[in-house]
């Protein structure tokens, strides 16, 4: 069995190997190649922690495996990431564990993958302006992924604590695209892509906030009761996903269906506009929103890569099991 710690994830793996992963896994998913199984995810009761499984089976990859973790809101005052998860993989043929991985670092980058996916297949060709809602660990990812698929040439940002925007513009300084705090009318007056990656549970952005031509993706929402947009915002958008029931039921969509503004039907898989099944976006003005809720196979998927990685390059410990 292999143990690829969070340090050895980070020299093996970047962006480019997590977006093609992460794009795999929605064409997988869209061919009927990879399931995700029901999500567990509850709150502890304890440290105001919010604690949970996700897994499931790729046959086109052949990887099987469980993501364990969850959010932690004090760990940032102990110098600790908020988020905290392991993946452990199997083997399909055996049921064998193969591998343990460090998953805080990979949820962040299978996290900016996913949006990442969902603005090079939704977000207009001629995007400059780039919104960014959420200061959080995830957001210098986030920002960074999006700048990899279309040419930025502003990015504005908008956070709950006006005082971690500045920690945000220090991470992405090396980027070289000016970075502005501004408020939140006037970010989605400006912005051609919006991510939103907060963990609210009251939305900030407004319909009345984003402009026709937007895309949007809401990547926050992983929990019952989470919500960063109001659910005017979805009626107004066509809305995709990762998985559609995972979507409806702890999701951005779950408050919209829940307000019957949204029907489950008129959710789209983004597998299927990666597989080209769909067109995705058919004309400038329409809003485009991504409801990144995060599945399980994309945190399997990265971290088989960079358990491959790690063992071809001798990073990896072996252990006898």
């Amino acid at each position: 069995m292999l143990i690829v710690p969070e340090e050895v994830c980070r020299q093996v793996i970047g962006r480019a190997e997590a977006f093609g992963a992460v794009r795999d896994v929605f064409a997988a998913m869209a061919r009927g190649e990879a399931q995700n199984f029901p999500v567990v995810r509850e709150a502890l009761g304890h440290a105001g922690a919010l604690y949970g499984f996700k897994s499931g089976f790729d046959r086109s990859g052949m990887v099987l495996g469980v993501k364990s973790g969850g959010y932690w809101p004090g760990n940032a005052a102990r110098g600790l990431t908020n988020h905290q998860s392991a993946v452990i993989l199997f083997d399909p043929d055996s049921g064998r564990p193969t591998a343990m991985v460090g998953g805080n670092y990979l949820t962040a980058l299978r996290t900016a993958a996913a949006s990442a996916v969902s603005i090079a297949h939704l977000a207009r060709a001629d995007a400059r302006v780039l919104g960014i809602v959420g200061a959080g660990f995830q957001s210098a990812f986030q920002i960074r992924a999006a700048l990899d698929q279309r040419p930025f040439a502003r990015i504005l940002a908008w956070n709950y604590h006006p005082e971690m925007l500045p920690g945000l513009a220090a991470a992405v300084a090396d980027t070289g695209v000016p970075f502005e705090s501004v408020p939140l009318a006037e970010l989605g007056a400006a912005a051609d892509v919006i991510i939103t990656i907060t963990s609210s549970f009251a939305p900030s952005l407004l319909r009345e906030h984003v402009r026709p031509g937007t895309h949007l993706a809401c990547m926050g929402t992983d929990t019952r009761g989470k919500q960063e947009v109001e659910p005017a915002l979805l009626a107004a958008a066509s809305v995709f996903t990762d998985e559609v029931a995972q979507a409806v039921s702890i999701g951005e969509s779950q408050h919209a269906v829940a307000a019957g503004l949204l029907a489950e039907d008129a959710i789209t898989p983004l597998g299927a506009v990666v597989a080209g099944t769909h067109p995705g976006r058919r004309s400038e003005d329409e809003i485009t929103l991504y409801d990144g809720t995060g599945i399980g196979l994309q945190d399997l998927a990265v971290a088989s890569a960079a358990a491959r990685l790690a063992a071809a390059r001798g990073l990896a410990q072996e252990v006898a099991w």
